[in-house]
């Protein structure tokens, strides 16, 4: 059997057709795009706790799979959405480390195509066994029926602000007055969230500028006896292990940081929990708040990255490898070996900061130092 001219070029045109079908299928589906090989690439600032996870080898492979390609470049979150030299960079996404930090990203002029919380961890204070034992007998720090360790938020930040001495609350090894380190809240968003959490917990309640004219000075003293205040929350937990109890006695952080350090090295954490020396122990503030992780997508191109990043897979190895929990605050596995007894399963006490105007007055105050 033949084909006539008018059938074979009819053939000719549907095939044609197909094949353009079949292209644009292709080069719209991110899925298919990472299968074949060809992937968007994307460049964006993120918060260095984000980073290893982002270097994980499982998500790289999971991204490129999703057909993306990721250029990720640290950068502290209230930095990325306030800082013009890299705001002027034209990022295509922006992941910092607090709800607060999408409003702050429109006051300077960012135009957010979506965005979504990717993850969530809570604020939490690290200390040391022997450090928290004092602070149990002391009764400023409670130990719960199931082993976690918390302590009353306002009493906290009474006890530093009034300069209690470390004797006074049962720890007589260390010197001085009772101090708690955090970051920058210039810089860092730990000690931006910290900042928010002495000023929620001072209020009893989502504050406004009365309430900052209030309790300013008593932020602002916790602030000013810590010192040197590092600007990244991996460099100060870094300092924490490394400095031990006399050099570092207390530190604000994200309760991942202690998951991602402990997976990372499965036979020195069972060797520290094992051994005699002062063991790395975190306590839940009573109330805390949340830091959630959103992405703001500020290119079209970026939105798969936000539709990628909230499949299981992604998020399982967010919690199980790195800490993070879902965006609802979720475990979305079970917790690590020989972690489950030191994380509350559901952090329900916790605090809503405040809005960004007031913390935006609020850092440049403590910026200021009046």
């Amino acid at each position: 059997m033949t084909l006539s001219r008018r059938a074979l070029g009819g053939a000719l045109i549907g095939a044609g057709i197909v094949g353009t079908g079949a292209y644009v299928a292709l080069r719209d589906n991110p899925l298919l795009r990472g299968l074949t090989g060809n992937a968007t690439e994307l460049r964006g600032f993120v918060g260095g706790e984000k980073q290893p996870y982002l270097a994980n080898p499982q998500v790289v492979d999971l991204l490129r799979r999703h057909g993306i390609v990721l250029h990720s470049t640290i950068a502290g979150s209230v930095e990325m959405v306030r800082q013009r030299s890299l705001i002027d960079q034209r990022p295509d996404f922006l992941w910092p480390s607090s709800s607060v930090m999408t409003e702050m990203a429109k006051m300077s002029g960012l135009s957010i195509v979506r965005d979504q919380t990717i993850l969530n961890t809570p604020i939490v204070i690290y200390s040391w066994s022997g450090v928290v034992e004092g602070l149990v007998g002391a009764g400023l720090v409670t130990r719960t029926a199931d082993g976690h360790y918390e302590v009353d938020t306002g009493r906290l930040i009474g006890a530093i602000a009034s300069r209690s001495r470390w004797q006074d609350v049962g720890v007589p090894s260390l010197y001085g007055a009772i101090r708690i380190s955090s970051t920058d809240p210039n810089r860092s968003n730990s000690g931006f969230m910290f900042a928010g959490l002495m000023l929620s917990a001072l209020t009893g309640s989502v504050p406004d500028a009365g309430d900052l004219d209030k309790h300013f000075a008593t932020v602002r003293t916790v602030f000013e006896q810590m010192g040197f205040k590092s600007p990244s929350s991996g460099k100060l937990f870094d300092q924490y292990i490394a400095g031990g109890p006399g050099s570092e006695p207390m530190i604000v952080g994200y309760e991942n940081q202690l998951v991602e350090w402990a997976q990372a090295d499965r036979t020195r954490w069972e060797r520290i929990q094992a051994g005699k020396g002062a063991r790395p122990l975190l306590i839940y503030p009573r109330p805390t708040v949340y830091s959630s992780h959103p992405l703001l997508a500020l290119t079209g191109e970026a939105t798969a990255l936000i539709d990628a990043l909230l499949t299981p897979e992604l998020q399982a190895i967010a919690w199980t490898n790195h800490g993070f929990r879902g965006p609802l605050g979720e475990q979305t596995a079970s917790a690590p070996p020989g972690l489950a007894e030191l994380l509350i399963p559901e952090v329900s006490a916790t605090l809503p900061l405040p809005g960004a105007p007031v913390m935006l007055d609020l850092i440049q105050r403590l910026d200021a130092g009046t």
